[in-house]
């Protein structure tokens, strides 16, 4: 009896012991949080991600063409069709044109005018539905386009001269779940002027015998 009295005695004044009721009640909220941060981390890369992408695009679009001292230069569509593969590489995982769509827009000019805003050609890729905020090609022509961009801020192109307006839309790709940040979609801009002279009377076909797909916005595909 003197031993169980004892063992008894040391387990009254043992203060160790395993906190196995608060990890049970404390592990669920810790690790909510914990995924919680990792999707809002994840979500604030892909804004970034996306919109460097815009702005690569518009950058690579603007300074595009055959280099030639005696005339302008002159685009051609497998250039366009380079700067949409560029992009596809570069988004890796992303999977861009699978889950977003991508708009290249030319702003210009219209010919004879003095300062009348169009869309003179467009090109997109990828499968998500979605169209350009400002219309398709040759919207504008009426007048009625006072620029590209959000309302008050609009880019607008000088005579003679090219603006690349680049849209993305993107529907964001969760890495834990869709209830941390449900239904996410990020949409951004991105704009440069075209660098030197550039022929603005078309796209041109390096081959009119085997000529280069063209990335049509009636078209929704991506490069799978």
């Amino acid at each position: 009896m003197s031993r169980w009295r004892n063992l008894l005695a040391r387990l009254r004044g043992n203060a160790s012991g395993v906190a196995a009721v608060e990890l049970a009640l404390g592990a669920p909220l810790v690790l909510t949080l914990g995924l919680w941060g990792a999707e809002l981390g994840n979500l604030a890369i892909t804004h970034m991600r996306v919109s460097q992408l815009a702005m690569q695009l518009a950058d690579n679009g603007s300074r595009i063409g055959d280099v030639s001292m005696l005339e302008n230069l002159k685009i051609y569509e497998s250039d366009i069709n380079d700067l949409l593969m560029g992009a596809n590489v570069q988004s890796g995982k992303l999977d861009l044109f699978k889950h977003g769509r991508v708009i290249i827009s030319s702003l210009e000019v219209v010919p004879g005018t003095e300062g009348t805003q169009y869309i003179h050609w467009q090109r997109c890729k990828g499968k998500r539905a979605f169209q350009s905020s400002y219309g398709g090609e040759g919207a504008g022509l009426d007048g009625s386009l006072s620029g590209m961009g959000p309302a008050g801020e609009e880019v607008s192109a000088t005579e003679d001269d090219a603006v690349i307006f680049v849209e993305i839309e993107y529907a964001y790709q969760p890495i834990v779940s869709a209830r941390f940040v449900p239904d996410t979609v990020i949409s951004t801009t991105a704009t440069f002027n075209v660098r030197g002279d550039r022929d603005l009377s078309q796209i041109y076909q390096r081959n009119a015998a085997t000529p280069d797909p063209v990335a049509s916005c009636n078209v929704y595909d991506d490069f799978a």
